[in-house]
């Protein structure tokens, strides 16, 4: 007999541990249990705009952003309007031209660099990856691709295996073959890595981030386009996190007006409500790949260009070009970024500030064993070299309200990516919020004591 099925009413009122108990026997335990161990897994219950709220009536801000897909904040009032006027069309229907996916494919090819024209909808970042390898492959009758160390492009197979941190790669190893890890940044290597002009495609993000927000050079994008067009490999731009106004630009790759044969997209072109992912790329790479009734479908996907998806990211672009975010984000980041430098000079703990527009990266000086590392036989030292992001995340959250996370390729970097409508006051409160905690705990073992007294507790449990 069935056991009793939980209705919706009866899930949207669970209590924080009734919510933890089914995630740790249904879900991901390990996620559960650092969460947990962090208290971050507090029960919010509103969003708005740059603000969230807990069931105890407590306001959150988000820098978090949701990794660049909330440029928009949350529950965008005319994101969701646009969802309500299309609710009564088919919304999954393949044996039709949906005219939403046309609409949102023109509106793309207008925002984006110059010579992008036909686009694929999918319905996240590394399906748009996996999109783009593939018609990187088909449309050049080459195999290898060349890729950046610290990159991260996804976990699925073929974009982890243009991912540049082992850690994700090694467990699912072999992954695909043909491929070459180049520094990021370095053209010199880059040259070397297209040469034998076996290279199908270069796939880069414009500023690395979750390498920890890594800005590379001037000029190397327009220099790698120059290369990859010397040497007939095509440039896949990554634009997942860093596109749709994040960094100061529509697209970050426009700062050098570079137009890539390949650009991939999703995250925020959903407006923070509905999943989309999409690869656009230029009229010659289209046909070479699937041009012709042969091969047109080729690669398809059954959710992508769904009309409520379409909708979304119609709306979505609507807004980003009328409030002018772009322009937003490089005024604010600026403002931002220059406060950030100041507390670098005040409190030596900051190694790094770093970014561009509203996507910025605070990195913090990895702590050497002490006495307390020698105590608990080097865990310290493990905690804080995988999760000393987490242990200033979790008293930004805990004390002062403020929501952060580290990037998954360098946890001594914690993320600063709050929606480009956030106000200047509360770019001001995290600083303050930032200096308070750094007055009061100088150290990051200091803040491992403030903020993992329950990780210290489980350590001393083993």
């Amino acid at each position: 007999m069935m056991e009793k099925l939980l209705t919706l009413e009866e899930i949207l009122s669970f209590d924080r541990e009734t919510n933890r108990s089914l995630h740790r026997e249904f879900v991901n335990p390990g996620l559960a249990r650092l969460l947990s161990l962090l208290d971050f897994d507090k029960n919010f219950v509103k969003a708005q705009g740059a603000y969230i709220w807990d069931d105890k009536g407590n306001r959150y801000t988000d820098f978090l952003g949701g990794y660049g897909a909330l440029n928009l904040g949350h529950n965008h009032p005319d994101i969701i309007s646009a969802i309500e006027k299309v609710k009564d069309r088919p919304n999954i229907l393949q044996a039709s031209l949906n005219k939403l996916s046309a609409g949102l494919a023109h509106n793309l090819a207008m925002i984006s660099p110059k010579g992008l024209k036909h686009t694929f909808f999918c319905n996240s970042g590394a399906e748009a990856v996996e999109s783009a390898l593939k018609l990187a492959r088909i449309s050049t009758g080459r195999k290898v691709f060349v890729y950046c160390t610290n990159s991260f492009h996804g976990k699925t197979f073929g974009a982890l295996s243009v991912t540049g941190r082992e850690k994700y790669r090694k467990p699912f190893d072999p992954l695909i073959q043909d491929v070459r890890e180049i520094p990021f940044g370095d053209i010199s290597a880059l040259e070397s890595a297209l040469r034998p002009r076996d290279v199908a495609g270069f796939i880069v993000e414009p500023i690395q981030g979750e390498g920890g927000v890594i800005v590379p050079p001037d000029g190397y994008l327009r220099s790698a386009r120059e290369l990859c067009s010397k040497y007939g490999t095509l440039l896949i731009v990554d634009e997942i996190q860093t596109g749709f106004g994040r960094t100061g630009y529509m697209f970050a790759c426009q700062r050098e007006e570079v137009t890539p044969d390949i650009m991939c997209l999703a995250k925020s072109l959903g407006g923070g409500i509905m999943p989309i992912g999409a690869t656009i790329s230029t009229d010659e790479v289209w046909e070479k790949g699937y041009g012709g009734l042969d091969r047109c479908l080729l690669h398809t996907s059954t959710f992508g260009g769904n009309s409520w998806a379409m909708s979304a990211g119609i709306s979505t672009i609507d807004v980003i070009v009328k409030e002018n975010l772009p322009e937003q984000a490089k005024v604010k980041g600026e403002y931002f970024l220059n406060k950030l430098l100041n507390l670098k000079e005040k409190y030596k703990i900051i190694k790094d500030v770093r970014g561009r527009g509203l996507m910025i990266g605070l990195e913090f000086y990895q702590p050497e064993g002490g006495i307390l590392d020698k105590i608990t036989g080097g865990g310290v030292s493990k905690i804080t070299s995988e999760y000393l992001g987490s242990l200033v995340a979790g008293e930004l959250l805990n004390r002062y309200h403020i929501i952060t996370a580290y990037t998954l390729n360098n946890p001594n970097v914690i993320r600063l990516e709050p929606p480009l409508i956030i106000s200047r006051e509360d770019l001001d409160r995290f600083v303050d919020a930032m200096d308070d905690l750094l007055r009061s705990h100088p150290t990051i073992t200091r803040i491992a004591l403030a903020s993992g007294k329950t990780i210290l507790g489980s350590i001393f449990k083993r």
